[in-house]
């Protein structure tokens, strides 16, 4: 039995796309957020189908970038390293995002240096593989290491549209495995990976582009993009439940389900 998850997500009440931070953002073709909304709210349906428990953190008007909860902190063993954005229109969403966990219990770090949570970090099963190079200082890879407790270890990326790890890999197999698309990293960080993961599911160039591997699992169901077909084919082949959604309007400001999804580790 697939144990249950515990996830954060934020409505996107005021999801739009007024700036550009990333390759993906085009404030001249914008976005509806009606479309945002109910793909939102089907992400939000299917995890609680598969028995996962989803909290919610109010939106705040003004952060059209809030609906991507991912960003918003690490939490390990129910211990939260908040986020701190190095753009600053997404500034704010750190304190909200902090004061939510401080006031649910959690144990709390207000970060000093610049991160983007789960954006930019990935547990493993033995490892948080940590991504810099556009969004996350090395200096807080560092900082987490000694906030949790675990081994950190530094990924390079080197593709502007793949500005955070969690836009190029993801962990499957409970973190004892990933998928990943080998162009978004450096050569000496594509190494690494493939010492880590020899048995990983390398994703195409046409599957990365949708954003296909902002996915997430729970070690059985994998929950991806509708457009990653080839990504999807390699993953029922291998047993995984794979199940599309369908996030083309989050995708406009660079997200996908994973970016929509914080998991609480207790």
């Amino acid at each position: 039995m697939t144990p249950t998850r515990h996830y954060l997500m934020c409505r996107p009440d005021h999801f739009s796309v007024d700036y550009a931070i990333n390759p993906w953002m085009d404030p001249g073709t914008g976005a509806d957020r009606d479309i945002a909304v109910r793909q939102w709210e089907g992400l939000k349906a299917v995890y609680e189908e598969l028995g996962h428990s989803v909290s919610l953190i109010d939106p705040v008007e003004g952060l059209p970038d809030m609906v991507f909860a991912a960003n918003g902190a690490l939490v390990v063993d129910g211990r939260v390293y908040g986020a701190r954005f190095t753009y600053p229109e997404r500034a704010p969403e750190a304190g909200a995002y902090l004061r939510w966990f401080a006031g649910h219990g959690y144990e709390t770090k207000e970060a000093s240096f610049t991160n983007e949570g789960e954006g930019d970090f990935l547990v493993m099963a033995d490892v948080i593989l940590a991504g810099t190079g556009f969004r996350t200082d090395v200096a807080a890879h560092k900082e987490a290491q000694e906030f949790f407790g675990r081994p950190v270890v530094t990924l390079q990326l080197v593709d502007p549209r793949f500005y955070h790890l969690d836009t190029a890999l993801f962990p499957l197999d409970d973190g004892r495995n990933a998928a990943y698309y080998p162009g978004a990293f450096s050569p000496g960080s594509e190494q690494v990976l493939r010492r880590l993961f020899p048995e990983a599911v390398l994703a195409s160039a046409a599957d990365a582009a949708v954003l296909g591997l902002n996915a997430v699992s729970d070690g059985r169901n994998v929950v991806v993009n509708s457009e990653a077909a080839e990504l999807q084919l390699e993953l029922k082949r291998r047993g995984y439940e794979v199940i599309p959604v369908d996030m083309s309007e989050l995708r406009k400001a660079g997200g996908g389900p994973k970016c929509c999804t914080l998991e609480i580790r207790s």
